[in-house]
């Protein structure tokens, strides 16, 4: 056979070629529903001229790039140029804090940053403290005025001087594409270096009918973040199916999601549940009145992040038509580890089964099963350990590991730090994170079933729960809930009599405004159990 790298230029000819008529299309004025619409070949193009402009900067293959920027068309473009050219992209967390931000700029060495407009407030302050930073290039926006930041260079200047046919490098399908860093809920963020072969090979895995079901005929609305395990990788996914990429820019409030499904006729979307929650909150206070809001072109959602509520599914799945599959992954395996599907069982309760599962293993993974004391469990549904990984598109070690980042590994195997079962068929279900599972008289209380099973209840729109310490049962979980309606402590204990182990009933309830969140829109468990110290 013949000996082809897999490469991210490789992708750049599909979509420059066999798919160059599909569609990019950008929300630009969330208020009057403008936005930018570009071709496949358009925004190839454009990536060509990035690549020159770069390497007339000095950027050469091996070199760090850094992108802060929302999910646009000229965040595309960078993906593309930048990893097609033989530099590492490292797409930067904007929700991470300033000096975090600093921290991974400087451990990854990046030479230039380009970053959106609207967004340069967030790093201005830091450039005295990043060394290796050279150069900013500023994307502006239809409409944004152009940055007052002195040095910085302007997107669109330097992509109008450079030619559209850039000579791509053949280079080693091993050597590094991008970098991203984990959220650093714990200690500095960690990071994960992509490479070439491993995002194509995954693109490839994710375009089978049992993963992300996508066509070239899908109107697909990318809500992970591209800064978030490369938007789910759906950038690649896209180049190689041809499917029509929508982005929403900074717009993400549920209104402006809702009415930019409507008018752009979104058929497929991802994103966490917290979002997809307000979505549904939206459209549905619109129900009664004359401004609706259809998402009737909408087949399936791609939910994921962390456990997926069964009442969320069943909500999508009722009022819509809609699919709401799980999937699950991480920063260090891709997202589409195991992904869900909506498939007729023997019965309605085994369709609703599968569906709460995290979903099943997809191609080119290896899971398995191994409990506290190291012993592999079988694939039986019913054993419970330490969900661990390993695959050509598994992380092997992290970028300039930091030290204690070792006892991640397990000979060849990535720890992922979640708990759970696999059964024989590959089906995977995600009980807790090893962190967050609470021990109550010596057996395990599953916080995600839990927080599931309150969520459940009407008048509860959020709801998180976490252990604390007690003298006779050594912890006892203490949910916090966030309510849509007038609800009591005794009446979700009473709800909850009918739906899990007596025992698994928390004694203590907070009802707060919002549940804290981390920089990826998870539960910020951290922050609850910094403030579980008022019930001690």
């Amino acid at each position: 056979m013949m000996e082809v790298p897999l490469t991210v230029s490789m992708l750049w000819e599909r979509m420059h070629t066999v798919n160059g008529a599909s569609r990019v299309v950008t929300l630009r004025d969330p208020e009057s529903g403008g936005t930018s619409d570009v071709s496949f070949r358009d925004v190839a193009a454009r990536s060509s001229q990035l690549a020159h402009a770069l390497g007339r900067l000095g950027i050469v293959p091996g070199d760090r790039v850094a992108s802060l920027a929302w999910n646009n068309q000229q965040h595309f473009e960078t993906y593309l140029g930048v990893m097609g050219m033989g530099a590492v992209l490292h797409t930067m967390n904007l929700r991470l804090h300033p000096d975090q931000l600093a921290w991974t700029v400087n451990h990854a060495e990046d030479r230039i940053i380009i970053v959106d407009a609207s967004l340069v407030d967030l790093i201005s302050a830091a450039l005295p403290r990043l060394p290796t930073v050279e150069h900013v290039i500023v994307v502006t926006g239809p409409g944004e005025e152009r940055s007052t930041l002195a040095g910085t260079l302007d997107y669109e200047e330097l992509l109008a001087a450079e030619s559209m046919n850039f000579p791509w490098p053949s280079i080693d399908e091993r050597s590094a594409a991008s970098l991203c860093y984990t959220s650093g809920t714990t200690g500095d963020p960690k990071g994960v270096l992509y490479s070439h072969r491993s995002i194509v090979l995954h693109a490839l895995a994710m375009t089978g009918v049992d993963q992300y079901a996508l066509s070239r005929h899908d109107r697909a609305l990318a809500l992970v973040p591209l800064f978030h395990a490369m938007a789910w990788g759906m950038p690649f996914i896209s180049a190689v199916i041809g499917n029509d990429l929508i982005l929403p820019g900074p717009h993400l409030k549920a209104e402006h999601v809702a009415r930019f499904i409507d008018r752009e006729r979104v058929t497929w979307s991802s994103g966490v549940p917290t979002l997809w929650t307000d979505v549904l909150h939206f459209v549905t206070s619109l129900e009664r009145g004359s401004d609706n809001v259809e998402l009737s072109t909408l087949r399936m959602i791609l939910c994921g992040g962390t456990t997926v509520p069964e009442h969320l599914m069943r909500e999508f799945d009722a009022r819509f038509g809609v699919s709401m599959i799980q999937g699950w992954g991480m920063t260090e395996i891709f997202p589409g580890a195991t992904v869900g599907a909506d498939e007729p069982g023997p019965s309605e309760d085994e369709r609703w089964s599968r569906r709460r599962a995290a979903g099943r293993i997809s191609p080119l993974y290896q899971l398995r099963v191994v409990d506290s004391g190291g012993k592999i469990q079988p694939h039986d549904g019913v054993s419970v350990g330490e969900i661990q990984a390993r695959g050509p598109v598994v992380t092997g070690a992290y970028f300039r590991a930091p030290r204690g980042t070792e006892d991640k590994f397990d000979a060849g195997w990535l720890r992922t730090g979640d708990i759970g079962t696999v059964d024989s068929g590959g089906w995977v279900r995600i009980t807790d994170r090893a962190k967050d599972a609470i021990k109550s008289g010596g057996e395990w209380i599953s916080s995600q079933d839990l927080e599931n099973a309150i969520m459940a209840h009407p008048a509860v729109r959020e709801a998180s729960v976490v252990g604390i310490p007690d003298e006779r049962w050594g912890e006892r979980p203490l949910a916090y809930v966030v309510a849509g309606a007038p609800v009591s402590d005794k009446e979700i204990q009473a709800f909850l009599g009918t739906r899990v182990a007596k025992w698994w009933i928390p004694d203590l309830y907070e009802f707060i405004d919002a549940i804290p969140r981390t920089s990826t829109g998870k539960f910020d468990k951290k922050v609850l159990r910094a403030m579980t110290g008022r019930h001690s």
